[in-house]
């Protein structure tokens, strides 16, 4: 998969990638040096599971950047932290998943 092209738009509070013309995004809402990931909208034409993988991926790897910790509240973002333990790290002392 090519390299995503991240943008943080902090006016819709929203991480935003495009591909082919469409967008794909997850809402955020920030509080304290906490990141709440609250909805990952991707449209069908570009749903597939590697995908939302990879844009999870380049979104918490930017969190971690800005020392964030993450507090998933989208579903789909929670089961993908449940999955790859390396973000771990990531989460907020007494979160688990």
């Amino acid at each position: 998969m090519n390299q995503l092209v991240l943008e943080n738009n902090d006016f819709l509070r929203q991480f935003e990638v495009m591909v082919d013309d469409t967008m794909a995004r997850i809402e955020y809402a920030e509080q304290e040096r906490k990141i709440f990931l609250t909805k990952l909208i991707v449209p069908e034409n570009i749903a597939s599971p590697e995908f939302k993988d990879e844009f999870i991926k380049t979104v918490l790897e930017h969190v971690a950047d800005r020392n964030l910790k993450v507090v998933p509240t989208s579903p789909e973002i929670a089961g993908f932290l449940r999955k790859n333990k390396r973000y771990k790290e990531l989460l907020p002392v007494g979160i688990k998943l």
